[in-house]
């Protein structure tokens, strides 16, 4: 439902003005005429559902991942049904989020451009800083002189600091009529000097094609300005290491007895290899120090033919566990082999009441921070499943979003927090209760703030909490992990 509500962008009213009233594409009309199949990765559908930004449904962006003439593309498309496509933070951020994955996997990037550019009284939160709208304009820049193409098509309104995302690219369609790119549009123009000027006049297709040379190309139709992209494509010499075709088993489970398996109890130790058996091909996996560090599973398996590393929680992450892992990551190093992290971390334990307890955690943490450190300088590809809870430290030591896997994905009943809400899911006992008045309104007071904290945990931790502020890539149904 949640997935549905997104795809609508800015609701029935706006997509009919968009497709009726200005003639335009919506968003996923204009991949599909674009795409070479239907196989395309849309990244973090949910950034900025149900976010503090009044009446905006979502990021007003849309970003993924396809192919285009054989080629793997990155898209960044705005959809101009939210806010006429008008940039909010979070959208700035997917942009970025995009930019990064085109830069570490050497992805050519797709810009779509219908943009009303920033939403200025949010310009605090969107402008000045480091990850901020500027580096969007940095990143072409980067992008560029790594080798990495962009191209860009002109599909809309493209303005202000927007109107640098398409004069920065390589190669730039715009479409007549519809594609306009100016700093300032003709309100601005009639504010400053009184002037009145049209759209097209100030800054549309043929203006660019023809007199600033903004634009490399001039379409008449978005059809056309499609498959204008595509022939560029083709042209630009950019064939990245051809993928082989590898014959690979299916699992011998069905994937769909993954909605059974997915936990919702994150307490309790989990049979991770149920899982993986479910996941893996032919459901084939060579354990790796089977008998040591139970709590931890890892071993070598493949996914689609890949050849994987497979680190997967089996409950609390113990000394010999975190050992273990650390040992196992350097092995997926030191052999270029990328790594599946299978999240499903313990919430803290208890702290110490002893002596000895002390000492043991003294050395589990020691042990963690290891493997910390294995993970964090692994040099391969890394890609995180958070198929449960994902707490506190133990989600670094399982390569989270913080120690930068180049994905990272939750299943729906996934919980992202520092502490589990459900230790705390009874109230403080008050003692004696001959209490006094003062100390009456204390206890009241007491059971108000914990309340108060627990159901703010509780939201916060739900994975469409997480997804909405793009702390990962997308929430994505269990049955589709192979795929995804």
């Amino acid at each position: 439902e949640m997935l549905e509500m997104a795809s609508k962008g800015g609701g029935e009213d706006a997509i009919l003005r968009h497709t009726q009233r200005n003639k335009k594409l919506f968003v996923r009309e204009r991949l599909k005429l674009l795409l070479d199949d239907e196989s395309f990765l849309e990244l973090s559908p949910l950034a900025g559902l149900n976010m503090p930004y009044g009446d905006v449904p979502a990021a007003g962006c849309l970003t993924g991942i396809g192919k285009i003439c054989g080629v793997w593309c990155v898209f960044i498309a705005n959809d101009a049904t939210v806010k006429g496509g008008t940039m909010y933070p979070i959208g700035v951020k997917k942009q970025l989020r995009a930019q990064e994955i085109a830069m570490q996997n050497r992805l050519l990037a797709v810009y779509l451009v219908d943009s009303g550019g920033a939403f200025l009284p949010l310009q605090s939160e969107l402008f000045p800083d480091k990850s901020h709208g500027g580096r969007v304009f940095y990143n072409e820049a980067i992008m560029s002189a790594m080798r990495i193409p962009q191209v860009a098509v002109v599909c809309g309104s493209c303005v202000a600091g927007g109107a640098y995302v398409p004069t920065m690219a390589e190669e730039v369609v715009i479409v007549d009529k519809i594609g306009t790119l100016f700093l300032g549009g003709p309100p601005l123009v009639k504010a400053a000097t009184g002037e009145h000027v049209s759209p097209e006049d100030l800054g549309g297709a043929k203006l660019h094609s023809n007199v600033s040379g903004c634009a490399d190309h001039f379409a008449s139709s978005e059809k056309e300005a499609y498959e204008c992209i595509r022939n560029v494509i083709s042209t630009l010499n950019y064939d990245p290491l051809p993928e082989e075709v590898v014959e690979h088993d299916s699992p011998l489970y069905s994937s769909d007895e993954l909605l059974g398996l997915a936990p919702q109890d994150y307490r309790c130790t989990l049979p991770v290899k149920l899982i993986l058996s479910r996941l893996m091909d032919g459901s084939r996996f060579q354990e790796f120090k089977a008998n040591y560090g139970t709590t931890l599973v890892t071993g070598f398996g493949h996914v689609e033919g890949h050849l994987v590393g497979v680190v997967a929680n089996n409950g609390e992450l113990s000394h010999d566990a975190s050992l273990k892992g650390s040992h196992f990551v350097q092995l997926c190093s030191q052999r270029s082999i990328p790594i599946l992290f299978f999240q499903n971390t313990a919430p803290h334990t208890a702290e110490p009441t002893s002596i000895s307890q002390a000492e043991a955690h003294s050395n589990r943490l020691k042990a963690q921070a290891s493997m910390m450190a294995a993970v964090a300088c692994a040099a391969v590809p890394k890609i995180t499943i958070v198929i449960g809870g994902c707490y506190g430290s133990e989600s670094y030591v399982m390569c989270g979003r913080s120690f930068s896997p180049n994905f990272l994905f939750l299943w729906p009943n996934a919980r992202v927090a520092l502490v589990d809400s459900r230790h705390f899911s009874t109230v403080p006992q008050a003692g004696d209760n001959d209490c006094t008045g003062d100390e009456s309104e204390l206890k009241h007071l007491k059971e108000n703030l914990f309340n108060t904290l627990f159901s703010r945990l509780e939201e916060e931790s739900s994975a469409f909490y997480s997804s909405a502020r793009l702390w990962d890539d997308g929430v994505i149904l269990p049955q589709n992990t192979r795929k995804v």
